[in-house]
């Protein structure tokens, strides 16, 4: 038996956000990160909103990029005090995926982030609060997936928390938040979300509920990234659609070995999450491609890629990703986003065995052992066609 989960609800176009005007709850703590959404006015609309419907208000600000472990247990400890019967999380990736794990900690105060780690085991919600997200980045998808990923610093470790009780009730998709992105962050979401939907229709669990989402956001990223990058605001409203399209897919599907990779450089690195993934995609979809070339072969053929074989097809599909990450100045190597070769050799054994334990690397079409992640690893950062 398989399972295939999204949000109750999904509130999408201009002026959704007044969506929470009809909310039915009487406390909500929202959660936000560094100051974006206040600066340009959707804080105090939020605020607003709610205070229409006579619900009473706490903000916990301030969340990282990359949250990590002690944002978490705050938050979980604010919340505690407050008790909301609402958590609303407001910003990019990083805000919701905070409040997501803050939510946990909430509702079983007891339950330890060792726990919460193991793929599938956290205990049922909505015990104390429902839970809405309000993405204003175009990449993550966290607002429909069962995902969240939290970053210890102390082990230098990005630990993707996975379980269909995480997936928000209530996802609003409101486009006019999206149009404040600056051009490089729309660059690595957008190349973000063109990842989960690669990595979504390849992956081991994709199926025909997953499919068609996956291939209808790429189509929509091919058509429409580079235009939102160059300040389109029609495209970047279509982009706000195609990465939660993605999200949809590969929160059921699940992802792959990019994911992997990207989670445990970025831990060490400090690469950002959609720039790492932009990277690492063709060199891992050479590497997958023995395991389903048909899969990938699909996907060229759906955006008309140049090809007379599945071979051909995949090294048109591998270009096409090399021009956009071109097109929107992101590295094609690690060598390239800076690492030097000292401080990369010192930590690719600790990147490859702990990119073999990521929670993704179950899902990839191609089964990888540490030697060949390892190997891996240097061909990306040497910037070598992948041929094992």
């Amino acid at each position: 038996m398989e399972r295939f989960t999204l949000p109750r609800d999904i509130y999408f176009g201009k002026n959704s956000l007044e969506h929470l005007k009809d909310l039915d709850a009487k406390k909500a703590v929202v959660v936000v990160g560094g100051g974006s959404m206040k600066r340009f006015g959707f804080l105090g609309r939020i605020e607003s909103y709610l205070k229409e419907a006579n619900i009473q208000v706490k903000l916990i600000e301030g969340v990282e990029p990359d949250p990590s472990v002690d944002t978490v247990m705050k938050g979980a400890r604010i919340m505690s005090e407050y008790k909301p019967d609402c958590i609303i999380a407001v910003g990019g990736g990083s805000p919701i995926d905070a409040a997501k794990a803050m939510w946990i900690f909430y509702e079983y105060p007891d339950f330890t982030f060792e726990e919460a780690v193991v793929p599938f085991g956290i205990p049922k919600l909505r015990q104390k609060a429902k839970f809405v997200a309000i993405p204003s980045t175009s990449g993550t998808a966290t607002e429909v997936t069962s995902f969240s990923v939290i970053t210890d610093y102390k082990t230098k470790i990005k630990y993707p928390m996975a379980d269909f009780n995480l997936t928000p009730d209530v996802a609003i998709i409101d486009p006019e938040l999206a149009e404040t992105m600056p051009k490089k962050l729309t660059a690595y979401t957008g190349m973000d979300a063109l990842t989960h939907a690669i990595e979504a229709y390849v992956a081991s669990l994709h199926s025909d509920f997953s499919d068609p989402l996956a291939l209808h956001a790429i189509e929509m990223i091919n058509k429409y990234l580079l235009k939102s990058y160059k300040g389109n605001m029609e495209a970047r409203g279509h982009m706000h659609i195609a990465q939660c399209l993605a999200g949809m897919a590969f929160s059921n599907a699940l992802l792959g070995i990019t994911h992997s990779m990207a989670h445990k450089t970025g831990a060490v690195f400090h690469i950002p999450h959609g720039c790492a993934n932009a990277i690492f995609l063709p060199y891992v979809i050479d590497f997958n491609k023995g395991a389903c070339p048909e899969r990938y072969a699909d996907i060229a053929r759906v955006l008309k890629l140049k090809g007379e074989n599945d071979n051909e097809l995949i090294d048109s599909l591998t270009a096409m990703i090399r021009n956009m990450n071109r097109n929107m100045n992101i590295p094609l190597t690690l060598k390239d986003y800076g690492i030097s070769e000292s401080d990369f050799k010192e930590n690719l054994d600790f990147i490859s065995h702990n990119a073999m334990e990521d929670a993704c690397t179950g899902a990839n079409p191609a089964k990888v052992t540490e030697d060949e992640m390892k190997k891996l690893f240097q061909y990306i950062y040497d910037g070598k066609k992948v041929d094992f």
